[in-house]
């Protein structure tokens, strides 16, 4: 009997940790997201970068990065956020959807996001055009092209979220493959910014198991735990 596929793999382990989600209360999500949010602001990497990439949390069932916006902001950091749009015309090879990341303009901008069906905050559709993107352009990039990102941009830091993550820096995203496409965009126009996720404890694997990775997907430089771990990859 043949093994399973990586891809069979990976929704079965989604669907396990959907499953320990569900149990997690509200009250133990914000103790493990402040707990996640001091160390990663105590962090060398995150005090010396100037230009950074967090996700927008969703109200339940990750870290919640709201406080990490704020001092972010605050600090005087240049802060983008993951927006995803479908492609007017992809080539044959390149993904339907892809996200890129745009600039944050200020806190009251922060603010005034409404949720997506996802509950993710997300800025007004005509602001969108206005929006620094972070390999230097305004707006959308235009993907398929050859991206030639202005000179002094490229992220610093990208903090990513993740269905589930292992001790050897694996990240199991929610299979749509955004967050590995766009590193691979950065890797072949600029330098990969230092990779760093938020796991609660329930997202933690074992050290007996792993996440099911292949070719495309991108390890993880340190991993920030709910617990206040800080976990980093061996340079």
């Amino acid at each position: 009997m043949a093994a399973p596929s990586t891809k069979t793999l990976k929704k079965e382990l989604r669907k396990k940790i959907k499953t320990v989600l569900s149990n997690l209360t509200s009250e133990a999500a914000a103790t493990q997201s402040l707990n996640a949010t001091n160390v990663l602001l105590s962090m060398p990497e995150y005090q010396r970068a100037k230009k950074i990439s967090v996700y927008l949390s969703m109200p339940s069932g990750e870290i919640s990065t709201r406080n990490i916006v704020h001092d972010a902001l605050k600090q005087g950091k240049r802060v983008f956020i993951p927006y995803i749009y479908k492609l007017a015309s992809p080539q044959e090879g390149l993904p339907k959807s892809v996200m890129d990341m745009l600039e944050l303009q200020s806190v009251t901008d922060f603010e005034s996001f409404q949720p997506d069906n996802w509950g993710i905050p997300t800025p007004s559709q005509d602001s969108i055009s206005s929006r620094t993107n972070s390999f230097g352009g305004i707006g959308l990039t235009n993907v398929g092209t050859k991206e030639i990102v202005q000179k002094d941009f490229g992220l610093d830091m990208i903090v990513m979220p993740g269905m589930a993550f292992d001790s050897n820096f694996g990240r199991l995203g929610h299979g749509k493959g955004f967050y590995d496409y766009f590193l691979e965009r950065c890797h072949k126009s600029s330098q990969l910014p230092f990779r760093v996720g938020l796991s609660l404890t329930e997202q933690f694997l074992p050290s007996t198991e792993s996440v099911p990775m292949d070719d495309t997907d991108y390890r993880l430089d340190a991993l920030v735990l709910g617990d206040g771990q800080l976990r980093r990859a061996e340079s």
